[in-house]
This record gives C-alpha cells, structure tokens and sequence, in this order.
C-alpha cells in the first residue's frame, strides 16, 4: 500500500534530518547500493560460465585430470560455473560517498484514487491525529 502525501513528506523529513545529523551512518544502511549488472558484466559471467562447464566436463572425460578417483578439475569447472553465474548476476559494488539523498531519490509514484470510502476516512482520521 503506498504511503500518502502526509506520510511521505514526514519520511522525507526524517530522511533529511538523518543525513543532517549523521551522513556516513545514513549512507551506510541506505538501501539503494544494489545496482542491475552491466551487459558486459553479463557476457563476462556467461564465459566464465561456460568455462567452467568445459573444464567440468573434461574432467569426467578424461581420465589424466584425476588425482587418484577424485575428478579435480571437475571440482574447479565447477566452482567457476558458479562464480561465473553469480558475477553476471549481481551488479558492482558502490562506495556511497558523496551521493546527496535527493541525488538517489526516485521519482514518487502518485497514489491511485478510488480507494473506496474507508480508506479515505482512516487516512483522515491519521491526519488529524498527527495533527493534534
């Protein structure tokens, strides 16, 4: 449910008063540092990936590649499949430093009307409480 006009100019409010009093703590736990990976981090990852599965199954293949019975590089075929998928996946990481909470802010959404009547009176009634 998304927040109403009153609710989120307090949010905001809170949030500005949180970087006024203390930046580095509200940069740290600020939820925004995920980021969607690149194309080229994707191909990347895709290669790894695909890496990872000929050493895989070269390794059953070929007997030379064992260490007694156990397929070693079947082991790192797949560690870097692994690897390979999770690098393509994530996105990279971000410092956070000198970004301005306005800077990262997304454009508010407006609330759908039509609500209904008793949601209207109980963001009513929630105003007036806050207001007193």
């Amino acid at each position: 449910m998304p927040l109403s006009d009153h609710e989120q100019r307090m949010l905001d409010q809170i949030e500005s008063a949180l970087y006024a009093e203390d930046p580095k703590f509200a940069s740290s736990v600020r939820g925004g540092n995920l980021r969607t990976p690149s194309t080229r981090r994707r191909l990347q990852g895709a290669a790894l990936f695909v890496a990872g599965l000929a050493m895989l199954v070269s390794g059953v293949a070929f007997k030379a590649t064992m260490i007694g019975s156990f397929p070693i590089l079947s082991v790192f075929g797949f560690i870097i499949m692994f690897g390979g998928v999770v690098f393509a996946i994530t996105g990279p990481r971000t410092s956070g430093k000198g970004a301005a909470p306005a800077d990262t802010a997304a454009p508010r959404q407006k609330r759908a009307k039509g609500g209904g009547s008793f949601t209207s009176r109980m963001e009513d009634r929630f105003r007036r409480r806050f207001d007193e």
